[in-house]
């Protein structure tokens, strides 16, 4: 493997330690009766409202049309994320410092399980928060489900849902393309390497 492509694993790798620190996903609500809207990011091991008071409000309306309260330390997924983000880096400091091409090809491989099977888990989270209502709760409407969608924006009743990548999300991204050019390249590329 060529000494720049080393390099770029290696950077690119570490560059997922930012997701320990930054969010890596959003969901906004706009709506009339909320001018500066409402916005909840989502960190490796934690869920927070973009404003102060945003998750606890979100909660307050869940609960008025019968979705479950949004309580991060319940949410599983949250407790073992840094671990996998920690073998992703691991193994992509391995494919770089090692240089072998099969170390790249399997940190690829995980990568796109672990980024499949996440991306999978979150539409099933929404799901589940957006479809399984209390049948109790003070506003029912039949047949309306309340599910933001996984990527892109969705009118939701008054509310106008948004969720998207945050900065750690795209970086996640970013890596994870970096590290298919260069599996490619190394594939289909030309045979000699420095």
């Amino acid at each position: 493997m060529k000494t720049k492509f080393k390099i770029l694993i290696v950077i690119s790798s570490l560059l997922l330690i930012t997701s320990y620190f930054l969010p890596i996903w959003y969901i906004s609500l706009d709506a009339p009766q909320y001018p500066e809207g409402m916005g909840m990011q989502i960190f490796i091991n934690d869920i927070r409202g973009e404003k102060e008071h945003d998750l606890k409000n979100i909660n307050e309306l869940n609960h008025y049309i019968g979705m479950n309260r949004i309580i991060p330390d319940s949410i599983s997924e949250l407790k073992y994320m840094p671990f996998i983000i920690g073998a992703l880096i691991l193994l992509g400091l391995i494919a770089g410092i090692s240089g072998k091409k099969i170390m790249l090809y399997i940190w690829m491989l995980v990568y796109f399980i672990i980024g499949a099977v996440g991306l999978y888990d979150f539409w099933h989270w929404e799901y589940d928060y957006g479809h399984h209502l209390n049948p109790e709760a003070a506003l029912k409407i039949p047949g309306m489900s309340y599910q933001p969608p996984l990527i892109g924006s969705k009118q939701i009743m008054n509310f106008y849902a948004t969720s998207m990548p945050d900065i750690a999300g795209w970086i996640i991204f970013g890596v994870f393309f970096i590290g298919l050019a260069i599996t490619t390249i190394m594939i289909f590329g030309k045979k000699k390497e420095v």
